[in-house]
């Protein structure tokens, strides 16, 4: 078996700085507990937390969570299988040089 070679972390910085620096309400989910796919801006959220939570609206079931402080965010995704960004251009991830 050959090893893979792999990139540290840093690699998705410029990728994921891309993706969330368009609208996410318009991007699609699916909901991890009963299927159901779906905009973000269809969830229902909650605010009375100290953060946010946004459920599904099929199963109720916690899909996104969102806190934030002064200094950073906290962004729980684990009640969504996938979540679908639409991109203004298709452009595609940068090689490794």
């Amino acid at each position: 078996m050959t090893e893979m070679s792999y990139l540290d972390g840093n690699m998705l910085d410029g990728p994921l700085r891309e993706l969330f620096a368009v609208d996410l309400s318009a991007a699609t989910g699916r909901c991890a507990s009963c299927g159901a796919v779906g905009p973000v801006a269809g969830l229902h959220v909650y605010a009375h937390a100290p953060g946010l939570v946004g459920r599904c609206p099929s199963c109720a079931e916690v899909m996104v969570r969102l806190v934030r402080a002064p200094d950073r965010a906290w962004l729980d995704l684990r009640g969504v299988t996938y979540l679908q960004v639409p991109l203004p251009t298709a452009q595609p991830f940068p090689r490794p040089v």
